[in-house]
């Protein structure tokens, strides 16, 4: 049987679907999260919300390898927010970017399928522990999503750029 959720994991739930919802809205709307948007800005909010609440949610009593993966996903997003100002970057910048950003997500997915899988449903969850096969499938699938998504993204930058004729100036 799966461990019930405290009042601050329902709390750091329902925050965590906020990046979730936003992210998904970006993806479809604009093609990436971009913090320009205010389906970008609710993400990055969103996702420092879900990080900050889950140091409040510990099944060990403390820190653990899962707050610090929060962590390093709030800086590599903050390195997607920082990207577009670094001038050197040249061309790059909007594919860094958006990679940073798109990565964000992937890998809030981590903890998020693992949590879903191991608890849901509550009488009998989908998986036992987050290394079991259901579970290493679905991030497998993420994973290749994430891969064909930002090809697509990578595709679109491209044209985009092509179109305004900065390609071509900065080639």
């Amino acid at each position: 049987m799966s461990h019930p959720l405290s009042h601050l994991g329902v709390i750091h739930t329902a925050l965590s679907l906020v990046p979730l919802v936003a992210g998904i809205y970006g993806f479809i709307r604009h093609r990436a999260i971009d913090p320009a948007t205010r389906s970008g800005k609710v993400y990055l909010l969103g996702l420092v919300l879900s990080v900050v609440t889950s140091f409040t949610v510990s099944s060990t009593g403390g820190l653990n390898p899962g707050h610090a993966f929060g962590v390093v996903i709030l800086l590599i997003a903050f390195g997607g927010v920082l990207v577009p100002r670094l001038g050197f970057l040249g061309r790059l910048r909007p594919y860094l970017a958006t990679f940073a950003l798109s990565f964000t997500f992937l890998l809030s997915l981590v903890p998020g399928t693992n949590e879903t899988m191991t608890r849901l449903p509550p009488a009998h969850p989908l998986a036992q522990a987050p290394l079991a096969p259901v579970v290493q499938g679905t991030l497998l699938v993420w994973l290749v999503l994430f891969v064909i998504g930002f090809a697509l993204q990578c595709w679109h930058i491209r044209a985009q750029l092509r179109g305004t004729g900065q390609l071509q100036r900065a080639g």
